[in-house]
């Protein structure tokens, strides 16, 4: 198994995404309701929006799979996240750097993964959109397009939640921009 590389730019990553105050929050119907679009429109069993923190994987929505979190270090958007455009991986079971990975060789037994990284307004990445199936598939490029257009979805979110933590006009946090890194700080 090859464990994920770690970005160049790391460590203002995870301060861009502990501001966000996104980590450990649980069932945002806004994220939700992609994940299940996502899922129908690609007809497979899970679909995820996953935050890469400094130890693990976090899923701020997911469908088809019963746990919130994975080790990074054996993640699939932990690769993805060094990509610019999508990661694909048709085959797991027959890519080098993931046949003995524990996510495939266990539950949720990955063998397909597509996963498009979703950027934070500053531009830094915080993690994926993603799409697992239990068999290999193909991806054309006509899904690849639908997969970005959907991951623009959720940076569209995020900016909305970006927004709302600061005011327009002072350009100081409002009340959800002083919670937000408290909330987070522990992480840190």
């Amino acid at each position: 198994m090859q464990a994920p590389g770690i970005p160049e730019n790391e460590e203002q990553r995870l301060k861009s995404l502990y501001i966000t105050g996104l980590l450990d929050t649980r069932d945002d119907e806004r994220f939700e309701r992609l994940t299940r679009l996502a899922r129908k429109a690609f007809q497979v069993p899970v679909a995820l929006i996953s935050l890469l923190d400094r130890e693990r994987q976090w899923l701020l929505a997911c469908q088809g799979v019963g746990v919130r979190e994975t080790p990074r270090d054996i993640s699939f958007c932990g690769h993805a996240i060094l990509q610019e455009g999508p990661f694909i991986i048709h085959d797991a079971a027959a890519d080098a750097r993931f046949h003995d990975n524990p996510l495939v060789t266990g539950e949720p037994h990955i063998r397909f993964y597509a996963g498009q990284p979703v950027s934070l307004p500053d531009g830094t990445v915080a993690g994926t959109l993603c799409l697992i199936h239990t068999v290999p598939r193909a991806f054309t490029d006509e899904d690849i397009a639908s997969l970005r257009d959907l991951a623009c979805i959720v940076e569209d979110e995020f900016e909305a939640i970006s927004m709302a933590m600061t005011d327009s006009l002072t350009a100081f946090p409002t009340g959800a921009g002083f919670t937000a890194p408290a909330k987070n700080s522990s992480a840190q």
